[in-house]
């Protein structure tokens, strides 16, 4: 026998039959199981794929809500040596065949909610896929389709062995694949080996299990993902808490008044998402009533607006900001609080101090590092051991992402005085007026915080004079409701007022306060949940020429 131990996805699967083998896995509505139970249904999930004709260097997709099914295909598919293509169910369906065709998908595993996409989606696809319909119960029946079904996920299931047993092989073999969508061109991919995704996980908890505060992530914690799955294998979390061993808790589709309906009955204790998603749930009528207060919540994809935070705060909620791409498995850094600092809010805003193994640099044109004097920006650097090498099939992509041996995020951003690192701005989103930096961040943390704003964008739109002048677009809480013109009035002179009174005590330049407020119904955010920018600025530019 080899003594060499690899870094497998399956060696997560040690800790939690050793220690916790009658946890349970809960699916909203659908199943509930032990993690022995969970093991004998990866067994079961392999051999089916492996009887599919699935093996090494295969790929298989899968389109699902966030149920056990998609946990299940985290581990099964990569540990026959295949790779998972995670498909962003929100991309249009051009985008979808070309991410179909360039990952070279040999299988799609799919729910029969997605059929009416794929009957879209399959008809634009180059190359032959093989279908595998997926469905909630043996009752429901399948509706007619013109798409060439192979196979019906559930049936397949019955007729496997729960004694299957995974093969060994290379760690740095491909784990998984997903798409990222930048501003422009198609999208990209980005992949992850065994190794990698173990690396990953490892730094996870290294970083957020030694914490002295009340916002680390330990083996009491009751774990629910509120970040699709479909992007960066929800921040690598379900990967963490299966090796932990915790009660996983699977919502489906994301219905606000359900999340909050599922955290108080099952006293979940940690979860992630988007600020788009926070402001859903914080909405929702659900939330009125429900106790929060031992529900850590971190914060990442974009930055966390000041007013949001006060929002969720006030609600209890043990909210907290991490930072991290698609390109970074995502895990980067994390706000550290320190257990005096858990009542200071700047402490929880800040994008955080670098997780373990992790190396962030900030830096000038030429990559020298900026001073740290807690005022210089500069981009953001990375190194991992998990950071993707490459975009698969794109050397120019790759190149300009690797350029001097570190990743470079597109993030400008500096170092406090305490060590934590402050994203002040997207490269792509910086405005830049009369040759100065302006942060799109701070305008809208400043007018975040004014009562009657539920969401905020700054942007930059073009000038003569300047080159680019600050612009926000702000949407009221309740459009809806009586007076509600009146409102819309009264928040803007609110905001105006909050712009002179930051720039009087020095916060903001006074050029820096935007000369334009539109007060709109929404703004326009990407597949995943963050704010388009790069749209707005066009939607403006386009309604005004």
């Amino acid at each position: 026998m080899n003594s060499e131990f690899s870094l497998l996805i399956k060696g997560l699967l040690n800790g939690p039959l050793q220690h916790a083998p009658q946890q349970q896995i809960i699916s909203d509505g659908l199943s509930s199981y032990s993690y022995v139970e969970f093991i004998e249904r990866l067994n079961r999930f392999g051999q089916l794929l492996e009887r599919f004709g699935v093996g090494q260097g295969d790929v298989v997709a899968i389109m699902d809500w966030d149920t056990h099914r998609y946990l299940e295909s985290f581990f099964a598919v990569p540990m026959l040596g295949a790779t998972l293509h995670t498909v962003n169910i929100r991309l249009s369906p051009s985008q979808i065949a070309y991410t179909i065709d360039h990952a070279e998908d040999d299988v799609i595993l799919f729910h029969v909610d997605f059929l009416p996409l794929l009957e879209d989606v399959m008809p634009q696809v180059k190359r032959y896929v093989r279908l595998i319909i997926m469905r909630d119960s043996p009752d429901i029946e399948l509706p007619p389709t013109m798409l060439q079904i192979e196979a019906i996920f559930d049936e397949l299931f019955l007729n496997t062995d729960p004694n299957f047993s995974f093969p060994d092989f290379d760690e740095n073999i491909r784990a998984t694949t997903f798409y990222t969508t930048g501003t422009t061109g198609d999208p990209k991919a980005v992949a992850y080996s065994h190794r990698q995704l173990v690396l990953h996980t490892m730094g996870i908890l290294a970083t957020l299990g030694p914490m002295s505060a009340n916002n680390r992530f330990h083996n009491r914690d009751v774990y629910m993902p509120i970040t699709p799955m479909f992007h960066v294998h929800a921040w690598g979390f379900p990967y963490a808490a299966t090796m932990l061993g915790l009660k996983q808790i699977y919502p489906g589709r994301y219905v606000p008044n359900r999340l909050m309906e599922l955290v108080s009955e099952h006293k979940v204790t940690f979860s992630h998402c988007v600020p788009t998603i926070l402001h859903m749930l914080l909405d929702c009528d659900a939330a009125a009533s429900a106790d929060l207060s031992n529900w850590k919540v971190i914060i990442g994809g974009s930055a966390l607006p000041r007013g949001l935070a006060e929002r969720a705060l006030a609600k209890g909620i043990n909210l907290f900001s991490a930072y991290g791409l698609s390109e970074t498995c995502p895990f980067l850094t994390v706000a550290h609080l320190d257990p005096n600092d858990e009542g200071r809010i700047d402490a929880r805003l800040k994008t955080g101090r670098p997780a373990a193994m992790v190396e962030i640099r900030v830096v000038d044109e030429v990559m020298n590092d900026v001073p740290r004097d807690g005022k210089t920006v500069g981009e953001i650097v990375a190194r991992a051991p998990w950071l993707t090498k490459a975009y698969l099939k794109d050397q120019a992509a790759t190149a300009a992402l690797w350029h001097g041996g570190y990743m470079h995020t597109g993030d400008v951003g500096r170092f406090d005085e305490e060590g934590s690192l402050i994203i002040t701005d997207r490269v792509k989103d910086v405005i830049k007026s009369g040759g100065e930096w302006v942060s799109s961040l701070t305008l809208e943390n400043i007018a975040s915080t004014i009562p009657g704003v539920a969401e905020v964008a700054a942007i930059g739109i073009p000038d003569p004079l300047w080159g680019e002048r600050p612009m926000l677009l702000v949407v009221q809480d309740n459009p809806n409701k009586p007076a509600a013109s009146d409102q819309k009035n009264a928040i803007q002179k609110m905001i105006k007022m909050a712009f002179k009174e930051a720039s009087d005590a020095g916060v903001i330049s006074k050029w820096a306060a935007p000369d334009r407020i539109d007060m709109v119904d929404e703004i326009a955010k990407t597949s995943v949940g963050k704010i388009d920018k790069k749209r707005l600025r066009a939607q403006i530019i386009e309604a005004e020429t």
